[in-house]
């Protein structure tokens, strides 16, 4: 077996618990890559009992042969090893090492049992849709995806912008807001949740388009199928406005046309045997938890 440790920012307060992920992966005889970045930064500060390889780009995935990536961080993290992974849908085991972790949810008590899981096979897949944003000015280059959401937001504190919804090419309605977040199922739990829309289920085929605090407060964020396409026209008093796929940002303009559909690949969540869904939302949301005499 091989697998690609994937992270981008190496911290000292981490050190004991990356260490143990390269010791019990070399202890298991699984051969491990590093992402050449972050590998820099680990010389001198992790020992390694056996080489490691180093891996560059998405293009080694089509010459090495990797089963499993591990990513060392948080959400953020796995929403950036996507753009590396890309179409090779190499599964992702998240690690956490940051706060609430959705998707990174295998925590640091649980690294032996983790690692062990993989090894024998004793995991499941869940697949998480994408969405893909097609413009009529291209825009984020070969990176025009997004695991949770894409968003068209106001610049710094400019008025509120309009944005003309269309479904199919059928008007939906427009927008008069701060902003409009369109997410995937993953992305529900995220900017969208926060901003009043629903939680989706990770295997449900839907889009929700959210609205930022619209001015009318009759709009309410609404789910659509993820096989529709949404297009967008934006429109201001400012110059420019910002369009996000995740953590990545362009500046856009008027002259923008943009369209959000089902992405054609996918990606891969390693799920632990005692780990779902259910249980995710109500360890990390604190679901029938009574705080008041804490």
């Amino acid at each position: 077996m091989q697998v690609l440790i994937y992270s981008r920012i190496f911290k000292e307060n981490d050190a004991a618990v990356v260490q143990e992920v390269f010791d019990c992966l070399q202890d298991n005889g699984i051969t491990v890559y590093v992402y050449t970045p972050y590998l820099e930064q680990l010389y001198g500060k992790i020992r390694f009992k056996k080489d490691v390889g180093s891996f560059d780009n998405h293009l080694d995935f089509s010459v090495k042969k990797i089963d499993y990536v591990i990513t060392l961080g948080g959400d953020g993290t796995i929403l950036h090893a996507i753009t590396l992974i890309r179409q090779a849908e190499t599964p992702i085991l998240g690690i956490n090492l940051g706060r609430l972790g959705f998707l990174a949810n295998v925590e640091k008590k649980k690294i032996k049992e983790a690692i062990t899981s993989l090894k024998n096979g004793t995991i499941s897949l869940d697949e998480r849709r994408l969405l893909q944003l097609d413009s009529n000015i291209p825009i984020f280059g070969e990176l025009n995806f997004a695991l949770n959401d894409c968003t068209l937001l106001k610049r710094d504190t400019s008025s509120m912008i309009t944005i003309h919804t269309y479904l199919n090419g059928a008007f939906i309605n427009s927008y008069w807001a701060d902003g409009v977040i369109i997410s995937t199922p993953t992305g529900s739990t995220g900017y969208s949740l926060s901003c009043g829309g629903p939680i989706i289920f990770p295997h449900s085929s839907n889009f929700v388009i959210t609205p930022v605090a619209p001015h009318n407060l009759s709009m309410r964020p609404i789910v659509v199928s993820d096989n529709a396409v949404v297009s967008f026209e934006v429109e201001g008093r400012a110059d420019n406005f910002l369009c996000t796929l995740d953590s990545r940002f362009e500046t856009i303009t008027s002259d923008h046309l943009l369209a959000v559909k089902k992405c054609q690949f996918s990606a891969k969540i390693v799920r632990l045997a005692d780990t779902n869904f259910l249980s995710t939302l109500r360890e990390k949301l604190a679901w029938g938890s009574d705080q008041r005499n804490d």
